[in-house]
């Protein structure tokens, strides 16, 4: 488990890219809190840096969304999945659960 940060240092619809190999990007949308990972898997671009909108992540680069509860794209041209990691918060606390290698090489079979 990793912190991140204070849940009110994470305002609604806002983001937190966490510098780890690969980055991590926490979200804050719609009263839920998200962790991806945070390059975009059409082409190297920061998803954190991109626009929020319910649970999906639009990419800043060539608009390829994904969703923040699978991380599977929701649109071309992304076709693989980004890597997902669980939230939780404990005594005020926004702690990240990073998911393990396999799970995101599980994941890149995963196409929309």
């Amino acid at each position: 488990m990793l912190p991140v940060c204070r849940l009110e240092d994470l305002p609604e619809g806002e983001s937190l890219r966490i510098d780890l190999e690969p980055p991590i990007a926490v979200f804050h949308s719609d009263g839920e809190l998200y962790a991806i990972d945070d390059t975009c898997t059409h082409q190297d671009a920061s998803l954190s840096e991109g626009w929020l909108e319910g649970c999906l992540i639009e990419c800043p680069l060539h608009a390829a969304s994904f969703d923040l509860r699978t991380g599977k794209p929701a649109c071309l041209p992304a076709r693989r999945a980004v890597r997902t990691h669980p939230v939780s918060v404990h005594d005020g606390t926004v702690w990240v659960h990073v998911a393990a290698e396999e799970t995101e090489q599980a994941g890149r079979g995963t196409a929309a």
